[in-house]
């Protein structure tokens, strides 16, 4: 598994592999339902202002989002 890079962490502005931009809400251990595969280091995600989160398996999805 590969070291995440410095720019994610908690509260960081990404843009997931769909181009959804998302702050990272929280990264740890997530079971996926559909496959029982436990992901030790997936990203949950929220839309800016609130909404429905989702999570991003892999890190190395991730794209840092430009500044506002």
């Amino acid at each position: 598994m590969s070291r995440r890079p410095s720019w994610l962490c908690e509260g960081a502005r990404v843009l997931d592999p769909e181009d959804r931009e998302g702050i990272v809400q929280f990264i740890g251990e997530w079971e996926d339902p559909r496959t029982r595969r436990l992901i030790p280091e997936a990203v949950f995600l929220r839309p800016e202002g609130g909404g429905v989160e989702w999570v991003v398996d892999d890190h190395q999805a991730l794209r840092e989002a430009d500044a506002r």
